[in-house]
This record gives C-alpha cells, structure tokens and sequence, in this order.
C-alpha cells in the first residue's frame, strides 16, 4: 500500500465533498448498502420519464377466430376500440327509456325550467306555482314570466341543459339529454384515463365499466341536477393534466443527452433550466377547471387540488432528468405558467359563463351597482356590471354557508362511503292494473340515487390500498386517485352543520372506480407472476366484477322507477336509512 501524503488526503477530502453525479442514490441507501441493501437497478432515464405502453396481446381476438392480420389491427385499434364498446354500453343503459318516469323529479323543479328560461332571456325569470304540473300536461303549459328569480348556482350547467331542451323540446327527455350524454361521455374519458394512467387497456376499460355500472352516476346521468355535469368536466380536467404530464416529461426526456448504447442520461442543466413554454394540455384543464365551477362552486376545490398536482408533477419531473434543486427550479420556470394555465383561465371561464346574465338588464341583482346602495364604496370605479355580480356572489355564498334547514334525505358526509342515506327522486305507489302494475299486492316505483352497494363497499377497500400505495410504494398514479377523491369527499366536512345530500359524491365516483379497477389488478397479480398465482388472482377479480353486475342489476327497477311488487320493493330496502 503506497504512502498517504497530504496530497491525498486532500484529494479524499475533495472527494468526500464533491456534487454527487446526477441519478445518485441518497446517502442513507449508500449507508445501508455496508450491511447487504441490494441497490436498485438503474434503469434508462426516459424510461423512467414516459414509461412504454406494454405491447398488446392478439391471443384474445385469435380466440375469437380472427386471422392473424385482422388480430394485429384489431389489436392496435384496441386502446379506442374497448373504450369505445364500453361508452356504447353506458350510453345504451343511460338513453334506453329516458323520459321515464315523465315527472319533475326531486331538483328538476329547478334546473330544466331555469335552463329553458335562459334560452329566452338570457337569465332566469319566474314560474308559475303549478308550473311542474303543466309542464307534463296534456298538452303541456310553459307557465314562465318574465321577473327575474333569485338562483344560487352559476349558469354554465343549466346552459348546458338548455342544448337539450332546445333540440327535443321543453320535456322530460329534452331536459335530461345532455346530462345522459355527459353521463356517457364520462365513461369514456375514465376508460382512456385508466389507460393512461395504468399503462393497461384492459384496466383502464374495467374502471370505465365499473362506473357504467354504478348506480348513483346511472341515476345521476337520468335526471337533469347539476352534479354530474360537475363530475364530468372534473374527469376531462383530470385527463388533459395527465396527458399533459405525459408530454411535458416525453420533452424532457427529448432534451436529454444520450450515453453510450442509447442510454438517456440524467443532466443538471436540462433539470434546473429547461422551460417547458406553452402547454395547451394544462390550459384545456384550467378551462375544464373553470367549467366546472361554473356549474357549481365545488369546482373550486378540485381546481386548487389539481393546480397544485400538477406543479408537484412538474418537480418530481425535473427531479427524475436529473435537476439539483427540483422545487427551486419549478418555482421558477413552472408554477408562475401553471397558475395562468389553470387559475386564471378558470376565472376567464367563469365570468364568461355569465355572458347572457351580462348582456340583458332583467337578471337578479343586475342593475344591484345603479342602486343607492350599490353606488357607495371603494370600488365604485370598476363597472357596473362587475360590482353588481361581485355582490350577487357574495349574497350567493352567504346563502349556501347559511343553509341549514333539515331535510328528509340529507346526510353526513361520513356515512357517504357505506351508502348510509341514499335520495329518493320519485316515489310513487300504484295499484294493480295502474302505471304497469300487474301484482295483486300493488307496486312500488322508486328512482333511487344509490351507489351499487357492493361496488361502494369494494371502492372503501381500494381506497385503503392506494393510500398504501401512495404512503409507502410512492406510487404517483395512486397518488393522483387519492387527490380526486379528497378533492370532491373532504371539503364537505367543513360544511356538517350544511345540508348536504349523499348525491354530492357522484363528483369523485371516478376515482372510486380507478381505485378499485387499480386493486382489481393488483388481485390478478403483477407481470411475471406465476401462472397459478394468475389464475387465482383473476378468478378472484373475475367474481368480484360478476357480483358488481349482478348488483347493478338487482337494483335496476329502484334506478329506473320501474314498477316492482310491494314484496321486492322491501326485499330491496337493505337498511332501514334506505327508506
């Protein structure tokens, strides 16, 4: 062994203080290291960023006795082909018999009537007292005046109910249409995120299914309430996020320098300085963001959780290309873009979704800045138009923190997960030889806003495997599903003194569905499993989903109003709180 001079001794002290190659593990794993931790395989930086789609298997449609050739398409085809199958199914159940029951139903009193009123007046006026009754008459009667009426929900849902109404009428179809649409739509867009997020076609097609076959969205995507318009601009927003992050770290990725065997390797400089410039993904987001909460103001929540994701994705991002500071370096070049992405084109959306409130004089509060009242302040300077929506929306918040008067249905957010109080819609109780009604005993016709119980049931299970996923396996992707759920559940306890309704949860019904098609997976096994263990684990999911169906359908006269034997009405009243 040589001499130890001072020089090197200097020369380990260097060493010892010098900057760790970018992608080096934490000191604490180095450490561990001494006593038998085995390191983690270093993997290709851009794998790491954009991880492949595994290749699709033709075996399922040569099973079906395809030839090669048309497996091969079929099976490039099948990342839009099952989503696809899958939205038709949904929109089949959704549209079959919509106008039944032909009623105003529970909130229908409001939303439909305020729709067609805004396609006349550009605001809503006032219905007469009988107004329901009339609507569904022979012939039917639009009793609608004029005078403006006080509504506290912003206008964009309802002007999305109006589309319907103005292509099939003032009827119960026409009011319900874009929401059964809507209703479709969405299950569309988890089929692609499920894909997206899960790297699985088949996954991501399981979770879209589940939700077809939930019977709170069922019922939700059947009646023209405001909520599930909500729950669909959220899951738009929540894809183009992703897709978004997909292609922000595929740009990364692009920039980085490449070793040798093709090997992408981590640099500081693209990590910490790169700019990721415009991004039309996050700003589709800010405007589904913004939609949303111009339907109902619990967008706002879901606008503050996926604002704040996003940037979270950003570092994590510029950690993985090899950025020294992450968080300092989306301080810098990310945050400032995002908030303009997302915040500010949210507002823009907002105040847009006012425009016929805006343009006409008759709205409620509309000449509120004109008035004695309204001319005193500081603010005195802005327009009128401004100020008069500002103190509507203020008298609008102090409406919805104040409201507190009891009623039959509602419900406290903590018995949401179990079903503990579903909303009945419409009940009715016709005798034989009434409405359809063939049983000696008399029917029963309900429409029931109940979540398929056994998909709920499972979803609280999910719910805890992706919190072990996210604390302890830092799965992003459970991470994500966790944010979506909070973002529309949590909130709500803030407001336990509110009456509030089971039927908000139809906001974060996806999310419940990507959780439990997550574990599904998990159940089946992971690659590389043991065909045994494979088999196993599949039946298992296999009979689980079966159960989920057979449920669905057991209930299906409670989400349709069918009319049922008295007997199997109360064979289907599993818990007293259903009643």
């Amino acid at each position: 062994m040589g001499r130890v001079t001072s020089d090197t001794t200097a020369t380990d002290a260097a060493a010892q203080h010098a900057p760790e190659p970018p992608g080096a593990p934490p000191v604490w794993q180095r450490r561990l290291r001494r006593f038998g931790l085995p390191a983690r395989p270093q993997t290709d930086v851009r794998a790491r960023l954009v991880p492949a789609f595994p290749e699709p298997s033709g075996r399922l449609w040569a099973v079906f006795g395809a030839g090669p050739d048309a497996a091969a398409r079929l099976t490039r085809w099948s990342g839009w082909l099952g989503p696809l199958l899958v939205a038709l199914f949904a929109g089949v159940l959704r549209f079959w018999n919509l106008g039944s029951p032909r009623k105003v139903i529970f909130d229908e009193t409001y939303y439909p009537k305020d729709a067609w009123s805004l396609l006349q007046y550009g605001y809503e006026g006032t219905w007469a007292k009988n107004a329901n009754d009339a609507l569904v008459g022979h012939p039917p009667q639009l009793l609608l005046s004029p005078e403006h009426s006080y509504v506290v929900h912003p206008p964009m849902g309802k002007w999305l109910i109006a589309v319907g109404e103005g292509l099939f009428g003032m009827n119960p179809f026409g009011w319900r249409f874009m929401v059964a649409l809507l209703g479709t739509l969405s299950v569309l867009l988890v089929c692609r995120i499920g894909r997206r997020l899960m790297r699985s076609t088949a996954l991501g097609c399981l979770a879209g299914a589940l939700l077809a076959v939930d019977g709170l969205h069922f019922v939700m995507s059947r009646t023209a309430l405001l909520d599930l318009i909500v729950m669909f601009w959220v899951v738009a927003a929540f894809g183009c996020l992703l897709v978004d992050r997909d292609r922000t770290r595929a740009r990364l990725a692009a920039a980085l320098p490449v070793g040798p065997g093709g090997v992408t390797l981590p640099d500081e400089g693209v990590g910490d300085r790169l700019r990721l410039g415009w991004r039309r993904w996050r700003v589709a987001a800010g405007l589904c963001l913004g939609l949303a909460t111009a339907t109902k103001w619990n967008g706002l929540y879901y606008l503050a959780a996926f604002a704040l994701i996003a940037v979270l994705w950003d570092v994590a991002a510029r950690r993985t290309a090899g950025a020294r500071r992450p968080f300092r370096s989306a301080l810098r070049r990310d945050v400032l873009p995002a908030f303009g992405a997302t915040v500010v084109v949210a507002l823009a959306t907002y105040l847009a979704s006012w425009s016929g409130w805006i343009a006409t004089k008759g709205g409620y509060y509309r000449d509120w800045a004109t008035s004695p009242e309204g001319r005193t302040g500081h603010w005195a300077w802005l327009p009128d138009w401004l100020r008069s929506l500002w103190h509507y929306q203020t008298e609008v918040y102090s409406f919805h923190t104040g409201l507190t008067t009891p009623h039959t249905y509602q419900s406290n957010p903590w018995s949401w997960l179990v079903l503990g109080r579903p909303v009945s819609y419409f009940y009715e109780d016709p005798k034989v030889g009434q409405d359809g009604c063939t049983a000696a005993e008399g029917c029963a016709r309900e429409v029931l806003a109940l979540g398929t119980p056994l998909l709920w049931w499972a979803a609280c299970f999910a719910l805890l495997y992706v919190l072990y996923r996210w604390l302890f396996k830092r799965d992003w992707r459970a991470g994500a599903i966790v944010c979506g759920v909070a973002a529309g559940y949590l909130p709500w306890f803030l407001y336990q003194e509110r009456t509030i309704f089971l039927f908000y949860a139809v906001v974060f019904i996806p999310f419940l569905c990507l959780a439990l098609a997550m574990m599904l997976g998990a159940i089946v096994g992971p690659p590389g499993s043991t065909e045994r263990r494979r088999t196993v684990g599949a039946v298992g999911a296999g009979v689980l989903v079966l159960l989920i169906a057979w449920n669905f359908i057991y209930f299906y006269p409670l989400y349709t109003g069918m009319p049922i034997p008295k007997s199997a009405w109360h064979h289907r009243m599993w818990f007293d709180t259903w009643v």
